[in-house]
Parts: structure tokens; sequence; C-alpha cells
């Protein structure tokens, strides 16, 4: 409790949140994916909780979003907000003024934001069909570490807030949606109007803003442990299968040393197209990881065992601030 106590205290000087004030308690999203325009449309409830007594309002953080509307979830009742000019690190500043009912210490409400993000949103890396292995279909998948989920969201963005969220996402027929969640994978799918199928994830752990992640394309999977299963483009599942088939061997000795895996019993790897920029990000139930660990002989799978050591330290146990 001390500890906790101290760290509702931090300031975090990347981030307009004022969670000694209003604290996030709860993400729902529900998008739609648009490639041809290369947005993402639709709102957000975040449930928040009044942790100071008063008539502060609620602070986000908002990188090139257009913001369409902004009521309470519950009564669909229009909240006052303003949108302030972006800072040196290019966020804006979303403040949004809470009913009265919910000036007093422990009140909770769920504001509804309405908002597209823009096609050039940092998070988001938007890949043409020429820029993956099979040429199928195009890509999107994301990348919100260190603040860049501000672009995909408004947020309170940073480390030192940390709420489960769920997600409704809707891509093109023919795509699989997956992300930092359970239920990765289309156990929780169904078609759409407009030959669209909709996608249902739920993370119960609470996460950082950063942790949220997706990723959308013509995909494949094959089970590689009880709790694991490799996703990547048909024409390379195979090869990913074989090299990380040791990852619950890895996981088994992760838990040896700090006890056990925390993440709803999942821990997938997603193998990403030739253009992912980075080795590896350690996002929850859905470990992000580059082609070039597909040596053919597994000399270079121990990226896997660093990235599971992240479902402790790291993903459970997290800085304050940048």
């Amino acid at each position: 409790k001390e500890l906790d106590a101290r760290l509702r205290q931090t300031v975090d000087k990347t981030s307009f949140a004022d969670p000694k004030s209003v604290r996030c308690n709860h993400v729902l999203l529900k998008l739609d994916i648009d490639f041809d325009s290369k947005v993402l449309s639709g709102h957000v409830d975040l449930t928040v909780e009044r942790t100071k007594e008063g008539s502060e309002p609620l602070r986000l953080d908002t990188r090139a979003l257009t913001i369409h509307e902004v009521c309470d979830a519950a009564t669909a009742g229009p909240l006052a907000w303003k949108l302030d000019e972006p800072g040196v690190l290019g966020t804006s500043c979303l403040r949004v003024t809470l009913a009265d009912a919910t000036n007093t210490l422990g009140s909770v409400a769920t504001v509804r934001i309405r908002y597209t993000t823009s096609p050039q949103a940092t998070a988001l890396q938007w890949l043409e069909v020429n820029q993956t292995a099979d040429k199928a279909m195009p890509y999107l998948f994301t990348q919100c570490q260190a603040i860049h989920a501000s672009s995909m969201l408004p947020c309170q963005d940073t480390p030192s807030v940390k709420c489960p969220y769920s997600a409704e996402l809707t891509v093109p027929a023919g795509m699989t949606c997956l992300m930092s969640a359970s239920n990765p994978g289309g156990e929780h799918q169904e078609s759409v109007a407009g030959g669209r199928t909709m996608f249902q994830f739920k993370q119960t752990t609470p996460i950082p803003s950063y942790l949220i992640a997706i990723a959308a394309g013509k995909l494949s999977s094959r089970r590689i442990g009880p709790r694991s299963f490799v996703w990547a483009e048909e024409s390379v599942v195979e090869k990913a299968a074989f090299e990380f088939s040791e990852t619950e061997e890895m996981l088994k000795a992760a838990e040896s040393v700090v006890g056990p895996y925390q993440w709803a019993g999942r821990y997938d790897l997603l193998v990403l197209p030739p253009s992912f920029p980075y080795g590896g990000m350690e996002n929850p139930c859905l470990t992000f990881v580059t082609p070039t660990l597909l040596a053919g002989d597994k000399s270079l799978s121990a990226v896997v065992a660093h990235e599971i050591s992240h479902s402790w330290t790291g993903n459970l146990v997290t800085n304050a601030t940048w």
C-alpha cells in the first residue's frame, strides 16, 4: 500500500495525464480498421475514478487524433472538452470536464470518446500488399512503446497508470486480427455488415497503455505448446513453428525462477513481415518477433526467452515513468 501510494504521486513529464486527480481504471475499444484510408475509427470508453476531491478535468494524451464527440457513456449526455495545441513531444492534452456527480472522492464515470486516428499515426504501421511475405493482403501492426499509444487512442499514456482493457475490432473478411489480450486468433469473432469480420478481445491483467497492441493481416497459426500458438503468413508459419518449438520449455524455466505465468494461460508469438524493424516486442499474450530469427536451426530462438522474461519484468513490474 505504501508503494502504491508513492507511485500514485509520480509525475511523468512525458504525459499530460493527472492520475492524482482522475485515474483510468478500464479501457473499452470499439474500432474499425480501414486499410484504404489507413485510419482507425470508432470510440473508446474510459472508466475513470476520482482520486482527489474536486472538479479537476480528466486529462488525456492524444497525438494527431480527430475528436468527434465526448459524452457520458451511460447517459449519452455531452461532456465539455477542450483539445490543446501540441506540445514539444507532439502530443496534445484533451481536457474533459466530468459531471458534477463525479467530483466526490472515489466516484466513477465512463467517458465515451468518438475519434479517428491520423494516417500518419506514429503507433500504426500500415504495410502495402507488396511489403508482406505472401503478398496476399495488406497488413497492420502497432508499436506503442514508449509514448505512441496516444496516436491510437486518447489515454493516460504513462506507465504509472495500468488498467485492463477489452476490444472489438473490425477488419476486412479474410483477415485475422490479434491483440495483446486473451482470445487472440479468433475464438471470438463474427461476420458483420459490409463483408467484414469483428474480433473480440479481453485483457484482464492491468497493463500500461504502451502494451496495447494490434496486428491484422492474412495470418495462419500452428500450435507449438499447451499454451502457445505461433502466428505468421502461410509461407512462413511452418518455419516459425519449428524455430520456436521450445517455447514451453522456456516458459517453464522462467516460472521456476519467478513464479507462475500470469497472463490468462496464453503465450503466443507473431512473426511479423520482413519490414518489421525490431527484434521483438513483449506485448502481453502475444510477443511480436522479427522473421530474421528464423535461422532454421533454432540458434536465434533465445530472443524468445528474453521476451518471455518481460512477462514478469516490464509487463507485471513496470517503470513508473519514462
